[in-house]
């Protein structure tokens, strides 16, 4: 049984993290039937302004739904990846968008970066599914949700036509964990 998994995806207002952090909450509690909470906030600048979004995963009760103790950190700016940087527990998982990135903090986490923008602007064709990537990236570094459960949840949330490069950005963000894995 697990215990309470948290998760945080951060970076800047625009980058489409509140919507990634609900897919993620989605593809856990809609398609793999286990508890899930996701809560969210972002600065009064729309866009550019801090953003996060947060997803605490649990088999049994989730009696508060803010994320305390981070298991997992998604940094795409370096100004995100400095203020939450703290809240990651010992042997934590610190994902970062390499390009945007340059100054990870030491600490007792293990450290996995790619550049998650680049990829998606280069191989998807397209920035505004640089959080779709992410999703690719963070679900199979963490294997923390089946890709079937993701990929139904993001083609429930994605706007209708945007299903293919959103299924694309996906497995380009997973494909890219997989080659750092390997290497």
């Amino acid at each position: 049984m697990m215990e309470r998994y948290e998760l945080r995806l951060s970076g800047s207002g625009g980058q489409g993290l509140i919507l990634a952090g609900k897919i993620l909450a989605e593809a856990v509690a809609i398609y793999e039937g286990r508890n899930a909470v996701q809560t969210q906030s972002y600065g009064p600048e729309a866009r550019g302004g801090a953003s996060k979004a947060e997803v605490v995963i649990s088999d049994g009760d989730i009696d508060y739904p803010k994320a305390m103790s981070l298991d997992v950190l998604l940094s795409l700016t370096q100004e995100s990846c400095a203020k939450y940087s703290g809240d990651l527990k010992p042997g934590g998982i610190l994902i970062v968008d390499s390009e945007m990135v340059t100054d990870p903090p030491r600490g007792e986490y293990r450290l996995y970066a790619a550049p998650i923008t680049e990829i998606a602007t280069t191989r998807v064709g397209k920035v505004v599914v640089t959080n779709i990537v992410a999703l690719g990236f963070l679900a199979r570094i963490t294997e923390i949700v089946s890709v079937g459960a993701m990929k139904k949840a993001i083609l429930a949330r994605v706007p209708k036509g945007t299903e293919e490069v959103n299924m694309k950005a996906f497995d380009e963000g997973w494909n890219a964990a997989e080659e750092l894995l390997r290497a």
